[in-house]
């Protein structure tokens, strides 16, 4: 018999914020988390924006070796995941660790250590290359290193599917407790693409917006979009069976009820034209959640703001949702964040926990030229007030990635 899935902690740090409620009370506001780049010099790059995590001393929460041993991407996910960890009132509480599993995936993982470490070796040799080059770029460091603070003897199993890394991470983890292989997992994302490499690589491809102007770069669903505002961050969410919360008094924040994932098998970075992919993985999920797409109050839509993505995503939630797509409040927390990669879905999964706690539905801001390929409600500019049960994220990546999960209101 599959058992229910709760969710009991949450961790969060973003552009917007380095706790969940600094970050959920911005996007409430409506607040930009866009600006210029700070951590490194973009004197000769083409993309200067980005959604940086900012005001934030790693000194403050971790051991200061520990920093200087471990990659950015770490450091965030180390963050976010003590907030998640300490709500969940895990601090030494008496649980079976070998059923206590780990599945935080990243799109790239250690990206900065590769840029320093390929730059060292370049210019210095190879025998000055640090010896925690490999540990600090593979993505399972980032969940072995949480597991190693918090003695979680389970398996540590990121999934590595580009941008919806963390929502199919959530959508794995989900799996393996209610089909009885563990009782409590700790899952979401982390990445910290905001480097040389990292938004010169995406430059390469057109893939970013070149704009200067922080408040018209990340616009999703507008006529004027014209690429994504690359971003870091880290999201935590821990899940946990029912009954194993209820026996230990855990705090039930929501219940994690659908997932669905598939593959367009289209190409390696476009959209499938007729949305063939999304629409198979939004329905799944509705399945898995054995509700009607009526029941579903808000989606966070992957939103891009690149013109594929918005317009074909779209079409996708046309396809699966029917007459009720055009009742369902959507919206697109990137415009606020930018694109966090690997990361997005823990950060915007987090987004609808919130929204269905509270009532308030995050909006799109920065919207204000409608495209007629993109024609749904996207909450433009201001957040709305909406007693809502079900709640969706949906995110989608190279290699025609996708992945959507649901969330009902305890």
């Amino acid at each position: 018999m599959k058992r229910r899935v709760v969710v009991t902690g949450l961790g969060l740090v973003s552009p917007l914020g380095n706790t969940v409620e600094s970050s959920f009370q911005a996007m409430i506001e409506g607040k930009n988390g866009i600006d210029f780049i700070t951590l490194e010099d973009t004197t000769n790059w083409k993309v200067k924006l980005a959604g940086e995590v900012k005001n934030l001393n790693f000194e403050d929460f971790i051991d200061r070796k520990e920093v200087k041993r471990s990659d950015r991407a770490v450091l965030l996910a180390l963050i976010a995941a003590d907030e998640a960890y300490k709500q969940a009132k895990l601090e030494g509480a008496d649980i079976d660790r070998t059923r206590f599993g780990l599945f935080v995936g990243s799109g790239i993982g250690g990206l900065t250590t590769i840029q320093e470490e390929v730059s060292t070796f370049a210019t210095r040799g190879q025998d000055r290359m640090s010896p925690f080059f490999i540990p600090n770029s593979i993505i399972n460091l980032i969940g072995a290193k949480i597991g190693i603070k918090y003695q979680i003897y389970g398996p540590n199993l990121p999934q590595v599917t580009a941008c919806s890394a963390a929502t199919n991470s959530i959508g794995e983890a989900f799996r393996y407790i209610r089909d009885g292989y563990l009782d409590i997992a700790m899952t979401g994302g982390a990445e910290a693409p905001v480097n040389g490499i990292g938004v010169g690589g995406f430059a390469a491809m057109k893939a970013l917006n070149t704009s200067n102007n922080p408040d018209r770069a990340s616009i999703p669903f507008d006529a004027e979009r014209s690429g994504f505002v690359i971003a870091e961050g880290a999201g935590i969410i821990m899940l946990e069976s029912y009954d194993h919360a209820i026996k230990r008094g855990a705090p039930i924040l929501a219940e994690m009820v659908g997932y669905g994932s598939s593959t367009d098998a289209f190409h390696m970075t476009s959209p499938d034209e007729e949305a063939r992919g999304i629409t198979l993985c939004l329905k799944q999920a509705l399945q898995d959640a054995g509700i009607e797409p009526k029941d579903v109050g808000y989606i966070n839509a992957h939103g891009t703001s690149t013109v594929l993505n918005d317009k074909f995503e779209t079409m996708g939630i046309k396809k699966a949702f029917g007459p009720a797509a055009y009742d369902v409040n959507i919206s697109s927390t990137k415009s606020m964040t930018g694109h966090a990669l690997g990361a997005a879905g823990a950060i915007e999964t987090i987004a609808v926990i919130k929204a269905l706690q509270t009532g308030m539905i995050p909006p799109t801001i920065h919207y204000e030229k409608a495209d007629p390929d993109c024609d749904l409600n996207y909450t433009p500019n201001v957040a709305v007030k909406r007693d809502i049960q079900y709640g969706m994220n949906v995110n989608i990546g190279f290699g025609g990635q996708n992945a959507a999960i649901i969330f009902k209101k305890v």
